[in-house]
């Protein structure tokens, strides 16, 4: 790709920008949520034209216009949102659009089976061909996809965020296939806030800012805080150097909080001004725990005592009322409302206290958008702008001023930083060190390890649904914490 710009009414999002990707190579591609890489990425998939520039295949300079022309040249995208027939088996989705025929015209079941399983063995997926995509995984169904991609005889594969959905064994597998992939001579693009997956897998990675190519190198001659700061002029151990007041008095306890078959006895307090941290491995109960105690989902026994006082949580609506809100791992179905306005998103937990007799006061709904998009600095054109235009950063501030629009004091954070960038990742830590020092407290998950350990007070670490310690600020080490949450005391 050279000199490729590309203008939308009022904003430049790409400038002058080239990229160059060989044959067999694995590119990584890096940079703050709007420096452009998401936009670089439609052009070349057709989604997006651009305003100017070239698109060069194997030499040959090409004209994608649209998805089909991307595909057609040997182009395909691996997106952290799987898309993917969950209706229909593997095979029917690999050969969706172009069914085998036998002689006689019919569906040839036989060959459809037997070719699928063989792309699955050769790339060393445990799945079986006839199996219904929605009865896998959803690490299982992204390495199905990059398997149909690898059938389809792509030459290039972009993976965006791949990893952020998988737990350490299933990253390892899909590391696997992409090695597998580029001794096929296949080459990748991928993206990625983990910065420390790219220094296990890529071979050189593209640094852009404000829509243009800031850097370009091997990754054997840079780091982590060379990389950072090239991003965003931050070193790694700057992002986690929030504050840490002394928390106050206890304003919640979690008494032997029980769900049948999911978790069990899981007893913590939380104090005023204080980060507790949750952490353990995928499908440890982690997300099940907070969401009993946003009552989401039912627990069967334990107390609850907030600020002294014993409450039943049995609804969303009644953690609300007692200022609990819930920031969801999975914000865009859980946390927000994608195609209304920031402004209708931010105000949505509270346009009671703006309404009278059912009629909403607009100037209150557009003031108090106004104050959330100015007081945590979202980028946005306007309040009136739909959230899914928004990236993954500012959605997420979108959800915390929803809450602090509330007024709520106890935050529970399931996954804040999950794909948003390192430059985002500090504001949503300097959002935090603000609520704390508001008197707020936070429950905290993140699955990494790094994050957690630099930003969190305490940490319980959950195994199967069990608490199995909790450990305080200083007195642990990545080592003692994957013990645990392997279930290793």
């Amino acid at each position: 790709m050279e000199h490729v710009s590309k203008e939308f009414p009022g904003v430049k999002a790409l400038d002058d920008m080239s990229l160059t990707v060989h044959e067999g190579e694995v590119h990584a591609l890096v940079g703050e949520n709007g420096a452009g890489k998401s936009t670089l990425i439609k052009i070349l998939m057709g989604v997006f034209q651009m305003s100017s520039g070239s698109i060069y295949i194997e030499g040959e300079r090409v004209d994608i216009r649209n998805p089909i022309d991307a595909a057609e040249l040997g182009l395909s995208a691996v997106y952290q949102d799987i898309t993917i027939a969950s209706h229909l088996t593997v095979a029917e989705n690999f050969f969706l659009g172009r069914l085998p025929k036998t002689v006689v015209g019919l569906v040839d079941w036989k060959t459809m089976y037997s070719d699928t399983q063989a792309v699955l063995d050769e790339l060393n997926i445990h799945v079986d061909a006839a199996a219904l995509v929605r009865t896998l995984s959803a690490a299982q169904q992204e390495m199905v996809l990059i398997a149909k991609k690898y059938f389809e005889h792509s030459k290039l594969i972009i993976f965006d965020e791949p990893t952020a959905l998988l737990s350490n064994e299933e990253v390892k597998e899909l590391f696997s296939i992409i090695r597998r992939l580029k001794q096929e001579g296949v080459a990748s693009i991928y993206i990625s806030h983990r910065l420390e997956e790219l220094f296990e897998l890529c071979d050189t990675v593209s640094v852009m800012k404000d829509g243009r190519l800031s850097a370009e190198m091997k990754i054997s001659e840079t780091d982590q805080d060379d990389l950072i700061s090239k991003m965003v002029g931050r070193t790694v151990e700057d992002m986690y150097s929030i504050s840490h007041a002394e928390p106050r008095e206890e304003i919640l306890k979690v008494e032997h909080l029980t769900r049948t078959n999911v978790f069990e006895d899981i007893s913590f307090t939380l104090r005023r001004g204080e980060i507790f941290g949750i952490f353990g491995l995928v499908g440890s109960g982690r997300t099940e725990i907070v969401k009993a105690l946003y009552g989401a989902d039912r627990y069967d026994s334990g107390t609850i005592i907030l600020e002294g006082r014993e409450i039943v949580l049995r609804s969303p609506a009644q953690a609300i009322r007692h200022g609990i809100g819930l920031l969801p791992e999975d914000r865009k179905n859980e946390g927000l409302t994608l195609h209304t306005s920031v402004e209708h998103n931010i105000n949505m937990a509270s346009y009671r206290e703006i309404s009278t007799c059912g009629c909403i006061n607009l100037k209150k709904e557009r003031m108090r958008s106004m104050q959330q998009i100015d007081d945590m600095r979202i980028k946005t054109p306007s309040e009136r702008q739909k959230v899914v235009n928004l990236s993954g950063g500012n959605q997420q501030k979108v959800v915390i001023g929803k809450w602090l629009c509330r007024n709520s004091s106890i935050f529970i954070f399931d996954e804040p930083t999950v794909g948003i960038d390192v430059g985002a990742k500090s504001e949503i830590y300097i959002l935090l060190e603000k609520l704390l020092k508001e008197g707020n407290s936070i429950i905290m998950i993140s699955s990494y390890l790094p994050e957690i350990m630099g930003i969190a007070d305490r940490i319980m670490v959950i195994h199967e649904g069990r608490q199995m310690d909790t450990l305080v600020r200083g007195t642990y080490s990545e080592e003692t914490l994957l013990k645990l949450a392997s279930g290793i005391h």
